[in-house]
């Protein structure tokens, strides 16, 4: 929101007041308070008649420091809160040296000068991050009498900003103007399905605004050199979180809202739906089933959206005995068959349901003012909202979900949970507006729970479409409703990115895109890149979207990715574990791994899928595609061809490729299994060393296939370099081994333990080394490349 008029004017009808000077610092156990007078005091009787704004500060984890500004402190506490995870053995060190006051926390430490003009500056590793000055810390009243907590950190010269959730607008947020406020607007729209008050910088920096209603940043936009948020409320509340790397940053923030859980193996398999207003039923679902194995295109997962319930009773919980009559037998052989099962579900209960008359009678729906329940005909003819705020109305909810789990779903898809109203009473007494954004957490962590408690650690998994601070503690979150065009596909890459860079570790989207029907050219190209994410699905509106449905081309694209996909299983799985181990996303911009390569800070049509592989999605239809490749010499991963960065690309791909980049001198590696996500990932694995450094030691880790704890580790591996030389040595390996040393001519080396049963391959890629069961080691030497 913005409150000025240019430079030196306010908008018609706003007041501001700003922090002007500290004219009392208290310290107590590592917490500071500054009490700020909104204008010089010089005498006595100035501090009448004037607010006086109180600023805590303090620390509740190494790296992180809090504030919070308060004009008028006597509000009631009404909730919701997020709940943040604090060390409660962490306390900041707070040091005074004349009027210099320096609160300190690890290596992030907050400066105040209590002599001086009002100044807040953030400081590590001998730099100023941000700083909070003249406007930075006030409230402005606007003419309508609301009143807004304001607050302005410093944007440095060719400082970037990123995140604030799932965005679909520019990939740098400079120059945006941002509510953070639940919308369902699609993915062509400013609005955003996942609003996260959390943004990080270039600089080496985060910031998370600590409040679940409406924040609105103006980044750029009102003062250009500056990142303005407010809110409308008597207190602001922020941490700003150093790194001083991406990845560091969203440790750090992760740690404080919650880290992301681990998805259960299966559900990195193809998921393949109904589609949404598609004509189905069993004898739909079992031709499409059979005809993805007809077609030898591997299955993992099958969903049933909307209309496996009766129309206008959404939700009711009850399979429309119509048109699915045995729906415990249709789930049987469905699961018979190796595959998991999703259903759709949402929040809301229409009035036809005969669960509304129960919910309204039990005080489950969210209600107005007068006593009356909320409705409206926006989605479902007379819907109305569960209260997740009572107890009771959220066991009701989770009963109805019991029943379907025992029917044998294995997920759900839980969609909506934006739209939510203001002029409500919640049962909690909670206060509307911070309830809008924060509903979908309490709808999210219900369902989540269910499966938790049906299926057992590790194997909970939803397919949401809402979320905010703290949502990815819930995956998977999915892209929502965009169109069926290249353009879209890039925007969908977008929001996954930003999404990315605000906590969250796993992200999927509609391959093809949901409205409209793509071309078989869309349908190609979104395939390659939704096989080459952290989840893939087929999903549409009114079309279905099954690979034959286009041309039989995009059967053979949809099959090779699909198995590329479950060769790479030991790799993105561990890339999963660094998701709920530090908050890593397993889809990263560019930035957060190549933070000190100043070309990488705007990219947003290529990512990084895991620590070691580039992907650049192609966006047209004549399979151009501009990409740019970091410093060192790259791998493609499908061809063997070297590529020597950095910089820019402009190639041609067929529908067999795309940019595919391994990173110089990583290991992937390769399961032996493609016909499913899930198989024991360490028996006959095959690492491809791709040009180690002179001197580098790799570690791999192949995870456990039970993925029961975040770090469970089957095998590892130590690939070393020394010249000519490399080692591998193998710690755990249930089962034979193999090293495809990439682009390279190698032979045995007389020092290897396993020579006299290591076999030597020439291979279009490069020599393939193949170790034995019970092989611990092999040493190769390099003839050529």
């Amino acid at each position: 929101m913005k409150f000025t008029d240019g430079y030196w004017l306010m908008r018609e009808g706003v007041q501001a007041s700003y922090a002007a000077e500290v004219a009392e610092a208290q310290v107590d156990d590592g917490r500071v308070t500054l009490y700020a007078p909104v204008r010089r005091v010089e005498t006595r009787g100035q501090t009448l008649n004037s607010p006086l704004l109180t600023v805590e500060c303090w620390s509740p984890a190494d790296g992180v420091i809090g504030v919070r500004s308060t004009h008028h402190a006597g509000a009631a506490e009404r909730g919701p809160d997020f709940a943040l995870r604090t060390d409660p053995g962490h306390t900041a060190k707070v040091t005074r040296e004349g009027s210099l006051l320096e609160l300190t926390a690890g290596e992030l430490s907050l400066r105040v000068d209590t002599a001086a003009p009002w100044r807040l500056d953030f400081t590590a590793d001998g730099r100023t991050l941000t700083s909070a000055d003249a406007r930075g810390t006030g409230f402005a009243v606007t003419g309508d009498g609301s009143h807004h907590s304001v607050a302005q950190l410093s944007l440095g010269v060719g400082e970037l900003v990123y995140g604030l959730g799932e965005r679909f607008t520019p990939f740098t947020r400079n120059g945006q103007t941002v509510d953070i406020w639940q919308a369902d607007g699609g993915t062509a729209s400013e609005q955003a399905y996942k609003n996260v008050p959390f943004h990080l910088t270039n600089r080496g920096y985060g910031v998370f605004v600590n409040h679940p209603g409406k924040v609105s940043y103006e980044i750029g936009s009102e003062s250009v050199g500056r990142v303005q948020f407010s809110v409308e409320d008597q207190s602001l509340e922020y941490f700003v979180v150093y790194g001083p790397t991406p990845k560091d940053i969203l440790d750090r923030y992760t740690a404080l809202t919650g880290r992301p859980a681990l998805p259960p193996a299966w559900s990195f398999g193809l998921w393949l739906s109904t589609s949404f207003t598609t004509s189905y039923d069993e004898a739909t679902v079992n031709r499409f089933v059979r005809g993805m194995a007809e077609r030898d295109i591997p299955l993992g997962v099958f969903h049933f959206d909307c209309f496996w319930m009766r129309e206008y009773q959404w939700c009711d919980f009850t399979w429309d005995p119509d048109v699915f009559p045995d729906p415990e037998g249709m789930l049987r052989r469905l699961k018979d068959q190796g595959l998991r099962i999703s259903l759709w579900i949402n929040p809301y209960i229409a009035q036809k349901s005969a669960l509304f008359a129960e919910a309204k009678r039990n005080g489950y729906l969210v209600r107005k003012a007068n006593g009356d329940v909320w409705q409206w005909d926006l989605w479902q003819a007379g819907m109305a909202l569960v209260d997740f705020t009572n107890p009771d109305a959220r066991e009701w909810y989770a009963d109805k979900l019991r029943a379907l789990t025992a029917q044998g779903v294995d997920c759900f898809k839980t969609d909506f949970g934006e739209r939510i109203p203001t002029d409500v009473v919640w049962h909690d007494g909670s206060d509307p507006e911070r309830m809008h954004n924060y509903y979908t957490q309490l709808y999210n962590e219900t369902v989540f729970e269910v499966l938790s408690e049906a299926r057992g650690a590790g194997e909970a998994v939803l397919f949401a479409r809402s979320a905010t601070a703290g949502g990815q503690q819930f995956p998977v979150h999915w892209g929502g409703d965009c169109e069926s065009h290249f353009g879209a596909m890039a925007e969908s890459l977008r929001g996954g990115l930003s999404l990315g860079l605000s906590g969250f570790g796993f992200w999927s989207h509609d391959i093809g895109g949901f409205e409209g029907t793509p071309t078989p050219e869309v349908f190609k190209r979104w395939v390659q890149f939704g096989l080459l994410s952290s989840h893939s699905r087929l999903h549409g509106s009114k079309s279905y979207r099954v690979p034959w449905d286009y041309d039989e081309e995009a059967v053979a694209v949809t099959r090779d990715f699909t198995r590329l996909k479950h060769r790479l299983m030991p790799y993105l799985f561990r890339a999963a574990q660094q998701a709920a181990e530090r908050g890593t996303p397993v889809m990263r911009a560019m930035v957060l791994e190549f933070p000190d390569d100043p070309a990488c800070h705007t990219l947003d049509r290529q990512y990084m899928l895991g620590d070691d592989l580039l992907v650049a999605p192609v966006f047209s239809e004549d399979g151009v595609v501009d990409y740019y490749v970091p410093d060192g010499t790259w791998t493609h991963l499908l061809s063997g061809e070297r590529i020597q960065g950095p910089g820019w690309r402009r190639e041609r791909y067929g529908f067999d490729s795309l940019p595919l980049l391994a990173r110089p001198g990583s290991v992937i590696p390769f399961g032996e299994s493609d016909d499913a996500a899930v198989y024991d990932w360490a028996h006959g694995v095959t690492l491809r060393v791709h040009a180690p450094a002179d001197g580098a030691t790799t570690v791999t880790r192949i995870p456990a296939r039970d993925g029961s704890a975040a770090d469970a580790t089957a095998a590892v591996f130590r690939t070393r370099r020394e010249g000519d030389a490399i080692t591998i040595e193998a710690q755990g390996a249930p089962g034979p081994w193999r090293v495809l040393l990439v682009g390279t001519e190698a032979e045995l080396a007389d020092d290897s333990s396993a020579t006299t049963s290591v076999s030597v391959e020439r291979t279009g890629l490069g020599t393939l080394l193949a170790c034995p069961a019970g092989a611990d080691r092999v040493a190769a030497l390099l003839t050529g490349s």
